[in-house]
């Protein structure tokens, strides 16, 4: 059956791929990182073939991965400077990041290339070209081609930071014929959590550790998170952060924020107050894919509301007039998320207001901003759930009440001292999963 399954598989793949084109040049459209260097995707490439096996593969597909990919490899290059690096991608935010990782840690001969497309032919001409030794899948990615050659090629490959949600969990045992043998064919495992690892091993993956997230040992950019704070604080208004916004939650943020200006031009007329009462809370959206910034910004003005963008500040938002007028600053820029951070007073976490699954939340408690989040955390359960606890973030069940429990917040000083403290505490209490992977890594490098 599982012959069968992968055949079939292979076949799909092998006939989407001038599909998968196309999408490519929609997508580069928007995004013009798609339309580089595509003949990569498919095993074709413009670097010299290696004669020998030194490459380390590290395979982070997008932007979040490639961040949690840089501790590790940070912590690789001091342990062993002549390490040769392969680094793919799947995403063009990936692939920007990975570029600027390799300027700060790279070596001559490191190499960046795409993801191969998981075709039977694209996969064995990315094993050729590059004959990594060692290769390690960052979280999530398990394709079942390219996990099958590995195996064939007796080329250990691990999986390292791995999380399984269970959705994700169910989704692969309604595909077992694929999945199985895919999950099954790996060298180890890291898994995040107890849970994650219980998961893995029903799909039969080789757990060897269960280590923690990775993203624990982040560090937030000490002058970042710095200058941040100095513009909240030069502010007279606590500033309310939508983190890592996804598509259809910010409607209903800006509905929101719409409802307290209409609560607060109400009140002011009942009060008799002539001139149009100053907001109570700045709002600020940075959405979680850069793509989106231009749609965001064109969102808040069709919700009848006046537009900021980070972009386009010289400095700090007080000592602009058309930031201060704004009822809405849009964080449109790549790298700032702990100067988003030290501005914010409270996050809201986005992709946790839909069902999307959560984005990370770690980095803003090791930021010290409070976090509120939505009913749906299911990529990050154990971390939401222990933030919870722990007091580092509150759990709402929808826009409206957080934003109440956001406002509410920053109307308590001493409520929101806390909930900074919890933050940092939970941050730096489950720090340690970098070195526990590196000796764990021992053996293979």
């Amino acid at each position: 059956m599982s012959d069968w399954a992968r055949g079939l598989y292979s076949a799909l793949m092998t006939l989407g791929q001038p599909l998968l084109r196309r999408k490519l040049a929609r997508r580069g459209e928007q995004e013009p990182g798609y339309l580089e260097a595509v003949n990569e995707r498919f095993g074709h490439y413009r670097q010299p073939a290696e004669t020998t096996s030194e490459l380390l593969w590290v395979h982070a597909v997008s932007l979040g991965e490639t961040r949690t990919a840089a501790m590790l490899l940070k912590a690789l290059r001091q342990q062993h400077p002549a390490l040769r690096l392969l680094l793919t991608h799947g995403t063009a935010t990936g692939r920007e990041e990975g570029r600027a990782l390799l300027q700060s840690i790279g070596r001559p001969g490191d190499i960046q290339v795409w993801q191969p497309w998981d075709s039977p032919a694209a996969v064995q001409r990315f094993f050729s070209h590059f004959k990594p030794r060692l290769g390690l899948l960052m979280e999530t990615e398990i394709w079942p081609n390219l996990v099958a050659q590995a195996k064939t090629l007796t080329l250990p490959l691990i999986l390292v930071n791995g999380r399984l949600s269970e959705k994700s969990l169910k989704q692969a045992l309604r595909l077992a014929a694929l999945s199985l043998p895919a999950y099954g064919a790996l060298s180890a495992v890291y898994a995040q959590t107890g849970p994650d690892a219980g998961r893995f091993r029903q799909l039969g993956a080789p757990v060897a550790g269960v280590f923690g997230n990775l993203k624990f040992d982040a560090t937030p950019d000490a002058a970042q998170l710095a200058k941040g704070q100095r513009w909240r604080q030069a502010l007279a208004q606590p500033v309310l952060m939508f983190a890592s916004s996804r598509e259809g939650e910010e409607i209903e943020f800006l509905k929101q924020i719409k409802a307290v200006a209409q609560v607060q031009h109400a009140q002011a007329a009942m009060n008799s107050v002539a001139d149009k009462p100053a907001s109570a809370f700045k709002a600020l959206i940075v959405p979680r894919h850069p793509q989106r910034f231009d749609d965001v910004a064109a969102l808040v003005v069709q919700h009848g509301l006046r537009v900021s963008r980070r972009s386009q500040w010289s400095g700090s938002p007080a000592d602009s007039q058309e930031a201060m007028n704004a009822d809405v600053w849009l964080g449109d820029s790549l790298g700032e998320m702990a100067l988003y951070y030290g501005l914010g007073d409270v996050a809201l976490l986005g992709g946790s207001f839909a069902p999307l699954g959560g984005q990370n939340l770690i980095e803003a408690a090791a930021c010290g901003c409070p976090v509120v989040m939505g009913p749906h955390t299911f990529n990050f359960t154990e971390a939401a759930e222990l933030a919870e606890a722990e007091g580092a973030a509150l759990r709402v069940s929808g826009m409206e009440e957080a934003l109440q429990a956001g406002l509410g917040l920053v109307g308590d000083a001493a409520a929101r001292a806390r909930a900074v403290q919890a933050g940092l505490a939970f941050a730096a209490r489950n720090r340690g999963a970098t070195a526990r992977t590196l000796e764990a890594l021992r053996g293979y490098l």
